[in-house]
């Protein structure tokens, strides 16, 4: 569902995750001052932070613009670039902040 195509198979792959989502309904835009959104939640995610809004607008395989549909089943795409990421040690159950205050 990404617009921006991949550099190349052999360009390094950025840490990801990609979360199964459904979008629960439509909101309808306001004039031409605020577009329509789409809300999705995100499967997963903690309670509170698993609903999001975003602009109802997709391009499809030819460049068009989509608009999403209530009910659709979704991927949400995390990514980040490998610099804007630190190591994980799950055997060490302190988080990073936790270590950080300790003297």
């Amino acid at each position: 569902m990404s617009d921006k195509p991949r550099e190349s198979e052999d360009a390094p792959e950025k840490p990801a995750v990609t979360l199964p989502g459904k979008v629960e309904k439509i909101i309808p835009g306001v004039l031409s001052v605020i577009p329509e959104k789409a809300q999705i939640t995100v499967e997963g995610a903690e309670d509170l932070y698993k609903e999001i809004r975003v602009e109802n607008t997709l391009p499809d395989e030819n460049g068009k613009p989509v608009g999403l549909k209530p009910g659709a089943e979704v991927e949400v795409t995390i990514e980040a670039e490998k610099q804007a990421t630190v190591p994980k040690n799950f055997s060490d159950s302190k988080r990073p902040a936790d270590q950080h205050s300790e003297k």
